[in-house]
Protein backbone atom coordinates (compact mmCIF):
# COMPACT_ATOMS: atom_id res chain seq x y z
CA UNK A 1 0.00 0.00 0.00
CA UNK A 2 2.91 2.18 0.81
CA UNK A 3 3.51 1.95 -2.94
CA UNK A 4 0.29 3.05 -3.89
CA UNK A 5 0.14 5.82 -1.66
CA UNK A 6 3.78 7.20 -2.71
CA UNK A 7 2.42 7.05 -7.02
CA UNK A 8 -0.93 8.44 -5.62
CA UNK A 9 1.39 11.64 -4.13
CA UNK A 10 3.89 11.59 -7.37
CA UNK A 11 1.25 12.22 -9.73
CA UNK A 12 -0.13 14.62 -7.70
CA UNK A 13 3.21 16.79 -7.24
CA UNK A 14 4.77 15.60 -10.40
CA UNK A 15 3.93 17.51 -13.69
CA UNK A 16 5.50 14.64 -15.87
CA UNK A 17 3.29 12.31 -14.02
CA UNK A 18 0.07 14.66 -14.95
CA UNK A 19 1.51 14.97 -18.61
CA UNK A 20 1.27 11.11 -18.70
CA UNK A 21 -1.34 11.17 -17.25
CA UNK A 22 -3.37 13.26 -19.87
CA UNK A 23 -1.53 11.11 -22.70
CA UNK A 24 -3.10 7.99 -21.74
CA UNK A 25 -6.48 9.62 -20.85
CA UNK A 26 -6.34 10.83 -24.67
CA UNK A 27 -5.24 7.57 -25.89
CA UNK A 28 -7.57 5.62 -24.20
CA UNK A 29 -10.87 7.97 -24.46
CA UNK A 30 -10.37 10.10 -27.23
CA UNK A 31 -7.71 8.31 -29.92
CA UNK A 32 -8.90 4.72 -30.13
CA UNK A 33 -12.74 5.59 -30.14
CA UNK A 34 -15.33 6.04 -32.83
CA UNK A 35 -12.98 8.51 -33.99
CA UNK A 36 -11.06 5.95 -35.74
CA UNK A 37 -14.00 4.87 -37.69
CA UNK A 38 -14.73 9.04 -38.57
CA UNK A 39 -10.85 9.27 -39.51
CA UNK A 40 -10.91 5.98 -42.09
CA UNK A 41 -11.21 6.96 -45.72
CA UNK A 42 -9.46 8.91 -48.41
CA UNK A 43 -8.27 12.01 -47.89
CA UNK A 44 -7.96 14.53 -50.35
CA UNK A 45 -4.49 15.69 -51.83
CA UNK A 46 -3.70 19.34 -52.28
CA UNK A 47 -1.32 20.73 -54.67
CA UNK A 48 -1.69 24.08 -52.84
CA UNK A 49 -1.38 22.06 -49.62
CA UNK A 50 -4.28 24.11 -47.93
CA UNK A 51 -7.35 22.16 -49.98
CA UNK A 52 -8.34 25.70 -51.19
CA UNK A 53 -8.19 23.36 -54.58
CA UNK A 54 -9.79 20.77 -53.51
CA UNK A 55 -14.23 20.67 -54.38
CA UNK A 56 -16.72 17.64 -53.54
CA UNK A 57 -18.83 17.48 -55.81
CA UNK A 58 -22.71 16.56 -54.78
CA UNK A 59 -26.09 16.68 -56.52
CA UNK A 60 -26.80 19.80 -55.20
CA UNK A 61 -23.11 21.59 -56.56
CA UNK A 62 -19.81 21.90 -55.30
CA UNK A 63 -18.83 22.39 -52.28
CA UNK A 64 -15.15 23.67 -51.05
CA UNK A 65 -13.39 21.29 -49.14
CA UNK A 66 -12.51 23.68 -46.36
CA UNK A 67 -16.33 24.40 -45.75
CA UNK A 68 -17.36 20.87 -45.83
CA UNK A 69 -18.88 19.21 -42.39
CA UNK A 70 -16.64 16.35 -42.03
CA UNK A 71 -18.98 14.97 -39.17
CA UNK A 72 -22.56 14.45 -39.46
CA UNK A 73 -24.92 14.86 -36.14
CA UNK A 74 -25.17 11.31 -36.08
CA UNK A 75 -21.66 10.77 -36.29
CA UNK A 76 -20.80 13.75 -33.87
CA UNK A 77 -23.41 11.94 -31.07
CA UNK A 78 -21.74 8.64 -31.68
CA UNK A 79 -18.15 10.03 -31.07
CA UNK A 80 -19.43 12.08 -27.91
CA UNK A 81 -21.33 8.90 -26.53
CA UNK A 82 -18.06 6.93 -27.20
CA UNK A 83 -16.13 9.29 -25.27
CA UNK A 84 -17.82 10.05 -22.43
CA UNK A 85 -18.40 6.41 -21.82
CA UNK A 86 -14.44 5.39 -22.18
CA UNK A 87 -13.74 8.59 -19.89
CA UNK A 88 -16.18 7.51 -16.82
CA UNK A 89 -14.41 3.85 -17.52
CA UNK A 90 -11.13 5.45 -17.20
CA UNK A 91 -11.77 7.47 -14.30
CA UNK A 92 -13.64 4.63 -12.26
CA UNK A 93 -10.00 2.55 -13.21
CA UNK A 94 -8.44 6.33 -12.10
CA UNK A 95 -10.08 6.14 -8.63
CA UNK A 96 -11.14 2.44 -7.44
CA UNK A 97 -8.89 1.44 -4.48
CA UNK A 98 -7.74 -1.97 -6.55
CA UNK A 99 -7.00 -0.71 -9.76
CA UNK A 100 -5.78 2.62 -9.60
CA UNK A 101 -2.56 1.68 -7.95
CA UNK A 102 -1.71 -0.08 -10.77
CA UNK A 103 -2.57 2.37 -12.95
CA UNK A 104 -0.54 5.18 -11.07
CA UNK A 105 2.36 2.66 -11.58
CA UNK A 106 2.60 2.64 -14.71
CA UNK A 107 2.46 6.48 -14.97
CA UNK A 108 5.92 6.24 -13.25
CA UNK A 109 7.23 4.23 -15.85
CA UNK A 110 9.76 6.11 -18.27
CA UNK A 111 6.90 5.56 -21.64
CA UNK A 112 3.86 4.48 -20.44
CA UNK A 113 1.68 4.97 -23.25
CA UNK A 114 2.79 2.82 -26.27
CA UNK A 115 1.85 -0.24 -23.82
CA UNK A 116 -1.82 1.05 -23.97
CA UNK A 117 -2.33 1.63 -27.79
CA UNK A 118 -5.37 -0.61 -27.27
CA UNK A 119 -7.58 -0.28 -30.58
CA UNK A 120 -11.15 -1.05 -29.84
Amino acid sequence: MMEIDNAVKALVTDPVLQQRLAKVLVLRCFRNSVLEDLHAGIVPDSKRGDHSDVVVHTSFGEIPWNEVSRFDDAEMKALMIDVVNRTYRFLQELFDEKRSGELLLRLAEKDPVPDWENPR
